[in-house]
Parts: structure tokens; C-alpha cells; sequence
């Protein structure tokens, strides 16, 4: 069992007003319902799953739910939307009972959340695994800040070693990342007796599970082939630019479905579209955004691959990782790409209030000066402080460019 980030953070909510109902959300198999009843243990756990219990549940008022279920947790709760209005009820009338409501489909549940409970609710979004929940081995053990989330919230550029290879943490952020190289970041999959063989047939029914049951939740697909086309065309060019046009082309559909589409797979947690930053409007600056896919494992599984990641799937790797540690940590700060229309390219671009964080991605294990050719003049494009670049590579030295304005690093050193 691995600990969350995020658990103390729910179960310190759940105490105050604020926290009387919490809802947790997020893809399929993430560990929602361990964490909730872990964190949740005197809760009443209720499944909505079941179609034949779902309809007593809904034939419940507000008096019946406070009286036989003052502190519950709902899983599925999407599964019967009317539920949700029943617990408003008890909110409004109520201040004693708690409620944790669970669901994996981001657009039934949370389109519902925010009609009915708007002003009532906290909302949590639970994604795989990051590196350092991947290290751990019990729900006692501490998630350690990584450096790359220390830099975002401290005032003090953190102490980086002189190489990777000095770092006291190393054997275990690399059997992390040796992990999620071969398998992703899904919690079942943590599992030491699978052999692996077993993991990658788990991830082959995530995809087949995903495909029969999230999509047709989410639309009613009369031919669900146009959709895995599309699936696979984004896992293949995952960190690089969407054109909606040209993919429709490519597989047979017309723009504006091929747009909505790459919504559902938004919606469900699949992946996500990383915005071209366009902040400065005396720059010429393309404004296409990039696909990112979530989750390494299911990239396998919907590709049919194993084996070494290529430059594109190391960089969504490490892009996602940071992704899910801001969304753990409700960091405020908003992630970008930039890309000049004379060519220069910035995979990541992190906006905080007091200024800018860029970052490269290089899969290499040497890396030098031309690396930080696109890092280089960067300010002059931004309209805010540029605070520090990094190049994060499998290189183990710690090297200092450009007057040190740029940081090379070892990324399981940055981000373990």
C-alpha cells in the first residue's frame, strides 16, 4: 500500500464546516475508495453500483439519510444523480452530518456537484500515483516533498546536490521511477505478488474496462471504433501539438467531433491539454496546445508496447508528474508550453504570481550548453520575472548554464 499526499489534507477538511461534504473524483482505479475508507474508517460505506440497492437509496428523503446515515460514504454517486440532491438537503437543514461521495466520471459528477452544491462541497481530484507516493511502502510512511514542489512553495531556492548520485534518496526515487517506467502509476498495480505478466493484463483491462463502461457513460456511442482510433493516434503523439483538423483527417471524422472527443478523454482523466502560453501580445507565439497522456502504463496497454520510452513519452512523463504534484499540493500555479513561430520551444513554463519557472526535457544521460539553446533570451518573450530555468535529463551531474540562470538536473533527483 502506498500513502496518498493527499489524505491528511481530506481527512483535516472533513473537521470543519467546510468539509461536510468532500468529494473525491478522478479516473477509474485510482484509489478513491481505499482512500476514502482509510481516511473515512466510521463512515458507512454505500456503494451506488448496485442497481437494485441504488433505487432504495433514491427513494430516501433528507430525515431517512440523517437518521440512518449521519456519516456515509457514496461511491458511484454519478450512477444516481438524485442522490446528490438528497444530500443537499441534509446539508441545508442539518450541520451534524458528513458526506464523502466518490465517482470516476469528471463530467456526470461534477456538472451535477456544481448545480446542486455550489458554495457546499470540496472537491478533491485523485490521479495515479506521483514519484514520491510511488515510494512508500505503508499509509504511515511520509510522502516527502520533492524538490521540483519545494521550489513552488518555498521562498528559498532549495539546496540541490552536486549529482544525483550523492543523493542519500536515490535507490529508492529510482525503484520508483523504475516502476512507473514499466508499469505507470495506477495503486493496483503496487501490488508485489503480480507478476508482470499480470500488470501488463491489468492495464489491458483498464483500457478494455475504460473503453466499455467510462466512454459509454460519458456519450452513447453507436460505434465506439472512431474513438479508439482517435485513442490511439493521441497516445502516439502524446507531447505534441493537437490539430483537431488533422487528426479528424486522419481517421475519418470531421473537426468538430474530433474536438469533442478529445473532451471526453479530458473528462475522464485520460490525459490533458497542456495551453500554449500566449501572454505577451507583441510576440508572435503559436497558440496550439499540446496532448499530454496521464498515465505511462495505459499508453502501453492502449499501444500494445513495452520496452523503452521514446523522447516524447519521457517528456509527457515528466510533465504529468509535475501536473499531478501541483494539483496534490493545490499549488497555485498555471503550467504552459511556449513555442515561437521562428522555432524557439519551451516544453514547460510554470506561472506562479512573482514569476516564471521554464523547463526542458531531455532523455539524455549527457547533457550540455547547446541543450539550453531555446532557454537562452527567454525573459525578453515573458511578461513577468523569469525566476529560473531548469534542464531535467537522465544526466547525473548537476551542471550550471548562462550564469547559472540555468539549472541542469538529474529528474528523479527534481522530482522524486
Amino acid at each position: 500500500m502506498r500513502n496518498r499526499i493527499i489524505k491528511d489534507q481530506i481527512k483535516d477538511r472533513s473537521e470543519k464546516d467546510t468539509g461536510r461534504i468532500i468529494v473525491l473524483t478522478g479516473a477509474r482505479q485510482t484509489g478513491k475508495t481505499t482512500l476514502a475508507r482509510k481516511v473515512f474508517g466510521d463512515y458507512t460505506y454505500i456503494s451506488i453500483e448496485d442497481p437494485v440497492l441504488r433505487s432504495t437509496y433514491s427513494a430516501m428523503n433528507a430525515g431517512q439519510w440523517k437518521s440512518l446515515y449521519p456519516r456515509a460514504i457514496l461511491d458511484e454517486v454519478q450512477k444516481e444523480p438524485s442522490l446528490i440532491e438528497s444530500i443537499k438537503s441534509v446539508y441545508d437543514q442539518w450541520e451534524e452530518p458528513r458526506y464523502v461521495l466518490l465517482g470516476s466520471s469528471q463530467l456526470l459528477l461534477l456538472q451535477k456537484v456544481k448545480e446542486s452544491l455550489a458554495g457546499r462541497v470540496s472537491i478533491y481530484e485523485i490521479f495515479p500515483l506521483t514519484l514520491p507516493e510511488l515510494s512508500t511502502h505503508s499509509w504511515t510512511d511520509e510522502v516527502k516533498k520533492s524538490f521540483f514542489t519545494r521550489l513552488l512553495t518555498e521562498d528559498d531556492l532549495p539546496e540541490i546536490l552536486p549529482s544525483w548520485l550523492l543523493d542519500q534518496e536515490m535507490p529508492k526515487k529510482q525503484s520508483a521511477w523504475d516502476h512507473y517506467n514499466k508499469y505507470g502509476g495506477y495503486p493496483a498495480l503496487c501490488n508485489d505478488n503480480l507478476t508482470e505478466e499480470e500488470r501488463h493484463s491489468w492495464l489491458n483491462n483498464y483500457v478494455h474496462t475504460y473503453l466499455e463502461r467510462d466512454v459509454r457513460d460519458l456519450a452513447n456511442f453507436r460505434d465506439l471504433e472512431p474513438f479508439i482510433k482517435l485513442q490511439k493516434l493521441l497516445a502516439t503523439n502524446t507531447s505534441t501539438l493537437f490539430n483537431a483538423s488533422e487528426s479528424a483527417r486522419r481517421i475519418g471524422l470531421n473537426s468538430k467531433t474530433a474536438q469533442r472527443y478529445l473532451q471526453y478523454f479530458e473528462m475522464s482523466y485520460q490525459l490533458f491539454m497542456l495551453p500554449a502560453w500566449a501572454g505577451n501580445l507583441n510576440k508572435r507565439l503559436s497558440k496550439m496546445n499540446k496532448i499530454h497522456f496521464m498515465d505511462y502504463g495505459v499508453l502501453q496497454a492502449v499501444l500494445q508496447k513495452r520496452g523503452r520510452m521514446t523522447g516524447n513519452e519521457f517528456e509527457s512523463a515528466l510533465v504529468t508528474e509535475m501536473y499531478k504534484q501541483i494539483k496534490n499540493y493545490q499549488i497555485r500555479a498555471e503550467m504552459f508550453h511556449l513555442r515561437t513561430h521562428d522555432g524557439k520551444e519551451v516544453d514547460l513554463l510554470i506561472e506562479q504570481e512573482d514569476g516564471f519557472y521554464a523547463f526542458e526535457i531531455k532523455q539524455s544521460e549527457k547533457i550540455d550548453i547547446s541543450d539550453a539553446r531555446h532557454l537562452r533570451g527567454l525573459e525578453s518573450l515573458l511578461n513577468k520575472p523569469l525566476k529560473k530555468s531548469f534542464i531535467l535529463s537522465a544526466d547525473p551531474r548537476t551542471q550550471l548554464f548562462h550564469d547559472g540562470n540555468v539549472i541542469a538536473v538529474h529528474f528523479t533527483m527534481f522530482l522524486g
